[in-house]
């Protein structure tokens, strides 16, 4: 009897100890969009991270929802808001703002993307036509070389409805290409390269996020939404996007 007790103790013990990654990732949340708050600047200790910092945009907000954080360390992501009322309602504050980012070598050339996440997507006050719950868009910066001592922007590439609008001279500011969520008339909204000058938000490196955000991240629904740089899609925008 002693013994079996104490044998059932340990097995007990050592499956509590063995759980906690895949607890953790289990007790994913969803939870109000505005409850979330961007976390603090998180990127690679090495050139790449010192090139997704350096050359982080500014994003102007023209119409629609201001970006707000998608995800927490813990992997809990927004909810979203219906598309109802304004088209900004709801999704005004302009402190909640995050941008993520995920740098690779592709085509001889190297891509970062940012991409920024809004509650909802509503091109007209009161309009549900084209309006969806949840909206992610993205801009792709392409470098030379994120090693060498001054790397080069060598054009860019903003989202819209599946696809990309690419240059070789965005307009910039710094080292900030400066790209304008906006809509025209009833499509939804849409990323554009723009000569307004917009602000940054603080960035997530995909490759310095914890492994939580990581699989919330490429395992939401999102509905009509995507992440652009999820491992399912990244690879494909990245195509999409070439310059």
């Amino acid at each position: 009897m002693r013994s079996g007790f104490l044998f059932s103790v340990l097995a007990l013990a050592s499956s509590a100890l063995g759980a906690p990654a895949q607890d953790s990732l289990n007790r994913r949340a969803e939870v109000g969009h505005d409850s979330l708050s961007p976390s603090a600047q998180k990127v690679q200790d090495n050139d790449v991270g010192k090139s997704i910092a350096r050359f982080n945009p500014l994003l102007h907000i023209a119409h629609g929802c201001q970006p707000y954080t998608a995800v927490n360390d813990a992997g809990d992501t927004g909810g979203g808001l219906k598309p109802s009322g304004s088209s900004d309602g709801g999704c005004k504050d302009t402190s909640k703002g995050q941008t993520y980012a995920r740098g690779t070598w592709h085509n001889g050339r190297f891509a970062i993307m940012y991409a920024w996440y809004f509650p909802k997507d509503m091109p007209n006050d009161g309009v549900s036509v084209g309006s969806h719950r949840h909206d992610w868009e993205s801009v792709v910066v392409w470098l030379n070389n994120p090693a060498v001592a001054d790397p080069t922007i060598l054009g860019g590439a903003a989202s819209g409805h599946g696809q990309f609008k690419k240059t070789e001279t965005p307009q910039k500011e710094g080292d900030s290409v400066k790209v304008e969520y906006f809509t025209q008339t009833l499509t939804n909204h849409e990323l554009q390269f723009t000569d307004t000058t917009g602000k940054t938000y603080p960035v997530l490196d995909w490759d310095a996020m914890p492994a939580a955000m990581q699989t919330a991240l490429n395992n939401t629904d999102f509905g009509q939404a995507n992440v652009p740089f999820k491992d399912e899609n990244f690879t494909e925008n990245l195509d999409k996007a070439s310059i």
